[in-house]
């Protein structure tokens, strides 16, 4: 069977590639040995966030006296959650099926392999080969759960992110290796249903090191004060998994100092590792750095004909940015003008709650490339609408070159800051200054006002601080 494009992995790069290759009238074939939607549908963005979803009802619950409002001895249903996350899960898998069908994309079931010749090996869950070929093969194999030498996942008491959504029973306390993104959702998780949870970050800045310092200071502030243990500028050492639980040994970067941490199970969130073992990039002698497939901007490997995105190419592990690669290749390949993506323009977002969004340059970057800066940052405290909502924590910086007015970087934390930072990356795109912005009449009261006054607040014009 041939094909203008096989795509290899049906993640949120994969499935996007195959759509928008069908909608430009190409014949399309997309090979997966799971289930369609890859990890992310399956087995991370959204299962994880109808996990937090109901943690986030169970804290409302728990709080509805704040709101005048009485309820007796709520409960957190760990299995019942488990079941609500694997439900949605499976439904948009069966929405992913149906966008197949529609886009008449013919799906092949096994591991896709590619060969000489622009051929990709299909091998079935029954170790059935069958052969297939294509004029362009796009790679979106996707990653997994990172394994550090000294945490090996046994998917028992060492877990990754996949077991952390699928336990049998929710563990009395948990520690949590790596406070980015996929640490710290989890941390919010359990420790808000009532998990003792203790996170270990080998970086000094405390969790979402990678963050605006701000930002890590307050939800690190937070996370404490919710009663998470964060131990920042750590290491761990060993874990001994001997007997019913574990026995952690962290060791301070700071002072050399040793503390020992039982708990029943330990979750390594230390990264993520590329999919790029056994699918035939050495044998076609495509070029690989890392763990990452080199490409060039619009895609295409050392081989022609050969294309690669998502999580297997240099740039931000997401899914919006998988996406985003997956059209700009298919159209590239099509004959459209595609447009290259300016990375400096990606969005970022953690869903714990607070949530915390972010796009463009943090402050110390901005001043180490030399800019003179405008900062500002409106507190959610002094926001009418989230003082209605009982959601005070967190804040709005904003980033401007002094001289140009250009934005430079935005950094909210908060709640529902993730559905405002779309309007920063659009107004990133269209190179809008600051004194714009300052005069976009935001509607009150909103939590997305707050840009607006931060803006305010770096030009000396603030009228609620």
């Amino acid at each position: 069977m041939t094909f203008d494009i096989i795509v290899i992995g049906s993640g949120p790069g994969g499935y996007p590639a195959a759509i928008r290759a069908s909608q430009l009238g190409l014949n399309v074939a997309i090979v997966e040995k799971e289930s369609l939607g890859g990890i992310c549908l399956n087995w991370g963005c959204i299962p994880t966030k109808a996990l937090l979803k109901s943690a986030q009802v169970f804290e409302y619950i728990n709080h509805a006296e704040d709101y005048g409002i009485k309820v007796a001895n709520p409960k957190a249903d760990f299995k019942g959650m488990i079941k609500r996350s694997r439900g949605v899960a499976e439904g948009m898998s069966k929405g992913i099926n149906f966008l197949m069908k529609k886009n008449k994309i013919t799906v092949i079931e096994g591991f896709g392999k590619i060969a000489r010749g622009k051929k990709v090996v299909v091998t079935d869950d029954k170790g059935k080969k069958k052969e297939y070929s294509a004029k362009h093969i796009i790679l979106a194999t996707g990653g997994r759960a990172k394994e550090l030498p000294n945490l090996p996942i046994d998917g028992k008491k060492i877990i990754g992110y996949r077991e952390a959504m699928s336990l049998a029973s929710q563990p009395k306390k948990m520690v949590v290796v790596g406070a980015g993104a996929i640490g710290v959702e989890f941390a919010y998780f359990y420790n808000a249903i009532g998990t003792e949870v203790t996170v270990v970050e080998y970086m000094p800045e405390g969790l979402l090191p990678r963050e605006d310092k701000d930002v890590s200071k307050e939800l690190t502030k937070v996370f404490t004060k919710a009663g998470v243990t964060v131990m920042a500028n750590s290491a761990v050492q060993s874990v001994n998994t001997k007997g019913k639980g574990c026995k952690v040994l962290v060791k301070s970067r700071k002072d050399d100092k040793e503390v020992t941490i039982n708990c029943d199970v330990v979750l390594s969130a230390a990264g993520v590792s590329t999919n790029v073992e056994n699918i035939g990039l050495e044998a076609l002698g495509v070029k690989v750095e890392k763990g990452l497939v080199q490409v060039n901007e619009f895609y295409e490997t050392s081989v022609k004909g050969i294309y690669a995105i998502g999580d297997i190419v240099p740039g931000p592990a997401l899914a919006h940015v998988a996406t985003a690669e997956a059209i700009t290749c298919v159209e590239k390949i099509a004959g459209l003008d595609a447009e290259p993506i300016d990375y400096g323009n990606i969005p970022s977002c953690t869903y714990c709650s607070p949530e915390v969004a972010s796009v463009g340059m943090t402050e110390k970057a901005a001043k180490e490339a030399g800019y003179d800066l405008k900062i500002g940052k409106f507190p959610f405290s002094a926001s009418g609408k989230a003082s209605a909502s009982g959601a005070k924590e967190g804040f709005v910086k904003m980033i401007y070159d002094a001289k140009y007015g250009e934005l430079l970087g935005a950094h909210f934390v908060g709640a529902n800051v993730t559905e405002m930072i779309a309007e920063i990356v659009a107004t990133r795109k269209l190179e809008t200054t600051g004194h714009e912005i300052l005069r976009a009449i935001h509607p009150h009261p909103t939590m997305s006002e707050a840009v607006m006054e931060a803006t305010a607040a770096a030009y000396g014009e603030v009228i609620h601080l």
